[in-house]
This record gives C-alpha cells, sequence and structure tokens, in this order.
C-alpha cells in the first residue's frame, strides 16, 4: 500500500536516488536527472501545482515504512492544439528496486481518481514513449486506451497518448 503526499522540495533529495538511476530512464536517456538542482527543481514546479491547480504530482511512499519508492500524480497541462485547452498529464515513477509490485498501477489508478474528482471534463493522459512498454502495460492495467502516437501536452514531443477517452485531433495533433 502506498501514502501518497504532495510533492515538495523536502522530497528532493530522497527522490534524486530515484531520478538518477539509468535504468529508470533507458528509454529516454536524457531526461535523466544527473545532479540534485535537476530534481530539486522539479519538486518545486510540482509543488507550486498544487497551488494553482489543487492537485499535483505526489511522493510515493511504502505505507509500512515511509520509504520514498516514486512520484506520479495528475498535472493539468495545456493541450498543444492552440485551442487554450488543457489536459490532466498522468505521471508515474517508481523505483526499479521497486517495480513489478503493482505499485506504478496502483498509482496511476489514484491519479485517475482525483483528477476525475477534480475536473471530470478533462481528458486524463499518460504520454507513453513507444520504447517503454512496461508503461504502456501499467496504462492499460489501469484502464487507458492508446489513441496513437501524438504531440505531448508537456513538452510537445511525440509520445503515445494513453487517455480515458478519444481525443480531438485539433487539440491532441496525431503524429504524422
Amino acid at each position: 500500500m502506498l501514502d501518497l503526499r504532495p510533492m515538495s522540495v523536502a522530497d528532493a533529495d530522497e527522490l534524486f536516488v530515484i531520478y538518477r538511476d539509468t535504468a529508470m530512464w533507458a528509454y529516454d536517456p536524457a531526461r535523466r536527472h544527473a545532479d540534485p538542482a535537476t530534481t530539486r527543481s522539479y519538486c518545486e514546479r510540482a509543488a507550486a501545482r498544487w497551488d494553482v491547480d489543487g492537485l499535483s504530482y505526489w511522493t510515493a511512499r511504502l505505507a509500512s515504512s515511509g520509504e520514498v519508492i516514486g512520484s506520479g500524480g495528475a498535472q493539468r497541462h495545456t493541450t498543444p492544439g492552440g485551442s487554450g485547452g488543457s489536459c490532466w498529464n498522468l505521471n508515474y515513477r517508481i523505483a526499479t528496486a521497486h517495480q513489478g509490485h503493482g505499485h506504478a498501477t496502483a498509482l496511476l489508478r489514484a491519479a485517475l481518481a482525483a483528477a476525475a474528482e477534480r475536473d471530470d471534463d478533462l481528458a486524463r493522459i499518460a504520454w507513453i514513449d513507444a520504447t517503454n512498454p512496461a508503461s504502456a502495460r501499467v496504462a492499460a492495467r489501469a484502464g487507458l486506451r492508446d489513441h496513437g502516437a501524438r504531440l505531448g501536452a508537456a513538452d510537445r514531443v511525440v509520445r503515445h497518448a494513453w487517455t480515458d477517452r478519444p481525443l480531438d485531433d485539433v487539440r491532441f495533433p496525431p503524429a504524422g
């Protein structure tokens, strides 16, 4: 069982240990955190979103021990199609030593429920790299469906959009 707490800068040192792991970023090595300042900045941005949107990313701890094993949740992101709309960006990262125990699925399900409670009109999307099949399996277990390669809302990178509903091709352009 997980204890999900709003991410804060105080979590940066424990999360850095996870985010610097090369195995965690095998599908996207350029996003690996090489220094603690990168993780601290990430935590600052995630913490600030709680005040803006009432929802953001959590730090995931094992309820039994309090050990930090990952992070995830849902953040409101502007869509790339220029319509001014937004979606819930779903995120889940579990330390490699704790993968394969259902923690990512539990974290994703919690993010889906929290986003639905906060604003159910927005699509909930996990943007998944085509070379990350483990993340796609988690999304499928949580009930999301792959709506193909599209321009990602967070960083405008082409990834597969695993979502809870059909997507508007104008707001979420398919990759051509």
